[in-house]
C-alpha cells in the first residue's frame, strides 16, 4: 500500500500551499539522484509522485476527496467497535482497545489463543479461557478421550 502522500513530503493534511512547495524542493535537493548515489532512484520517484498528486489546489481538493473517501471505507473493514470504558475482560491496549473478550472471540478468535499465552494476557486468562470453552460443543460420549 503506498504511502500518504503529506507522509511522504512530511507535511500536516492542512498545511499551505507555499509550505507543500518548499517541502518538496527540500526534500528533492536531499534526494536528488546528482547529489546522493546512494539508492536516490526510489525516495525521488515516490517524492515526484506525492508532489504531483498535490501541487496544485486543485489537484489537492481531489486527492484530499480520494484519502477521506478511502479513510471512511477502510476505517471500519476488520474492526470490532470499540468501548470508551474499560473494566473487567475489556482490552486496555493494542489492536483490539477498548473490546471485550466475547467480541474478540466472535470475531478472531485466533487472536484470543495468541493472547492466551502470552505474558501480556495474563491478566485476562481467566475470561479467555471462559469464552474459548464456551464455543467449543462437548464431544458425544462415543468420541470423548479416556
Amino acid at each position: 500500500m503506498p504511502r500518504d502522500t503529506y507522509e511522504v513530503l512530511h507535511v500536516r493534511p492542512d498545511a499551505h500551499q507555499l509550505v507543500i512547495r518548499a517541502a518538496y524542493r527540500a526534500l528533492a535537493g536531499l534526494y536528488h539522484p546528482d547529489l546522493n548515489s546512494e539508492n536516490a532512484v526510489g525516495p525521488i520517484a515516490e517524492l515526484n509522485d506525492a508532489y504531483a498528486k498535490i501541487r496544485t489546489a486543485d489537484l489537492r481538493q481531489g486527492y484530499d476527496r480520494l484519502r477521506a473517501t478511502a479513510a471512511a471505507a477502510t476505517a471500519s473493514y476488520g474492526r470490532v467497535a470499540k468501548r470508551t470504558t474499560y473494566g473487567p475482560g475489556v482490552l486496555d491496549f493494542g489492536r483490539y482497545e477498548g473490546s471485550t473478550i466475547t467480541d474478540i472471540e466472535r470475531h478472531d478468535p485466533d487472536y484470543l489463543k495468541w493472547l492466551s499465552r502470552h505474558s501480556s494476557g495474563i491478566r485476562y486468562r481467566s475470561a479467555i479461557t471462559a469464552a474459548m470453552n464456551k464455543k467449543k460443543p462437548t464431544p458425544p460420549a462415543s468420541q470423548r478421550v479416556r
